[in-house]
């Protein structure tokens, strides 16, 4: 027997999962054809992955006997381009349909520009057929669909037009019936570089029944549009993947990391969980990297969590700090040991927390601050009779922090304010903090 023949009687099918397509559908000819290229490739299982989309090119990960990844919808090129980052051992293919590809449209675009090692196997049968036949991303304008008169509103769009003009640096568009597709699948696997091999088929579950569709008209409205077929001069480069590891490996100076050695002894020193909620221009974040740096200097372990501004010019709001002599495993707050309620901004994105306050959290409140109800001990305190601006109220609470030596004391305090800032800002801010000493 000739090695050619031995390949071919080779299968990745598993035989313990059935094809399960309707009749007709192209998708089983392509299973075949991909188990053909595996074959042809002499792929080893082991280091040979299938990652799926959403719909029914998504059962393709339960048809082989390889590695496989099951996504969400849109976004297997996502996880795809990870495990080839991760391993660039690995052969990885990615099977979506017309669905997935305009859900995850922008990861199909960064792939093209990227230029990952890796394959993307469009099955394009023209509707969204597992969920009702709704129009997609490749729907003709003049077909019957189950989303009504939508695809009427719309063009569709040449996803290998599209790839090229992002960067993609192989493309073959053909039938999901040509005789000739594991090889053409091979040939797009085999190049180094992210590759495209979209399959025009039918879906005959859904599309074949309101719109005329048959092997020939396929081949017809291939022979109309552009062609693809391999390699795309203008965009050949390195693969991705190669170049960013020659590209690290010229990178030999890196940032050292910040390290503090352990300063003072807190003894029995307990988990701390403190929320400060202010709102913009108070000053919150800084406020946190102090308690943050008090608490490492105690030698403890720590961690900072801060809301996301959503415009540039406006600060965060909330910081919430883990201070543990543990290792900190999960970084968000579960039972607050303390509460700074500066702002009923702040107290308003987090008013849910205080309903469930054990009657140990300490909770300091500034006196124009209103807070929800809770069984919390409440110190409140009159920042503006103190003559403290409103953007030093966040630091000056941590100077009630530390007279109370909740979760640091003066100290520490003092010491993480010098690492916090340079000598003329850090004399200015214990100025500050001492109105509360």
């Amino acid at each position: 027997m000739n090695n050619d023949l031995n390949t071919y009687l080779n299968t990745y099918l598993n035989k313990g999962r059935p094809l399960v397509y309707c009749p007709g559908c192209t998708h089983e000819n392509i299973t075949k054809a991909l188990d053909k290229t595996f074959a042809k490739l002499n792929f080893e299982a082991d280091k040979t992955v299938i990652v799926t989309d959403i719909g029914c090119s998504g059962l393709f990960d339960t048809f082989f006997n390889v590695h496989a990844l099951h996504g969400i919808h849109g976004r297997a090129l996502t996880y795809a381009s990870g495990l080839k980052l991760a391993n660039p051992d690995l052969n990885v293919i990615v099977t979506m349909g017309d669905g997935g590809l305009g859900i995850g449209g922008a990861h199909v675009l960064a792939s093209c520009r990227r230029n990952i090692d890796i394959t993307l196997i469009v099955l394009n049968n023209f509707n969204f057929g597992m969920t009702g036949g709704q129009y997609s991303f490749t729907t003709p304008t003049d077909a019957v669909v189950g989303s009504e008169f939508l695809n009427r509103a719309e063009i569709p769009l040449d996803i290998c037009a599209i790839a090229k003009s992002a960067g993609a640096s192989y493309i073959t568009r053909c039938s999901g019936l040509d005789k000739n597709l594991d090889e053409k699948m091979a040939k797009a696997i085999e190049h180094k570089g992210f590759s495209i091999v979209e399959t025009l088929g039918m879906c005959t579950g859904r599309y074949t029944k309101r719109n005329k569709l048959t092997p020939k008209v396929i081949d017809q409205t291939i022979e109309k549009l552009e062609q693809y077929s391999g390699m795309i001069e203008e965009n050949q480069r390195p693969e991705y993947g190669k170049l960013y590891r020659e590209l690290a490996r010229e990178k030999t100076s890196f940032p050292e990391p910040v390290t503090l050695e352990k300063q003072f002894d807190f003894k029995n020193y307990q988990r701390q969980e403190v929320v400060i909620l202010g709102s913009a221009g108070m000053r919150i974040v800084t406020a946190g990297d102090i308690v943050c740096y008090a608490g490492m200097n105690a030698g403890m372990n720590v961690s900072i969590k801060n809301d996301y501004n959503i415009t540039v010019l406006r600060g965060q709001s909330v910081s919430e700090i883990l201070i543990d002599p543990q290792k900190i495993g999960y970084t968000g707050i579960e039972s607050p040991t303390i509460v700074l309620a500066l702002s009923d901004e702040g107290v308003q994105r987090r008013q849910y927390i205080f309903a469930d306050l054990s009657q140990n959290t300490f909770v300091l409140k500034e006196k124009s601050v209103s807070i929800p109800e809770t069984k919390a001990k409440v110190i409140e305190i009159d920042f503006k009779k103190l003559k403290i601006k409103k953007q030093d109220w966040a630091l000056a609470s941590l100077g009630v922090l530390a007279k109370n030596e909740k979760a640091l004391n003066k100290d520490m305090l003092e010491s993480a304010v010098k690492l916090r800032f340079n000598e003329k800002v850090s004399k200015i801010a214990m100025e500050t903090i001492n109105k509360i000493l």
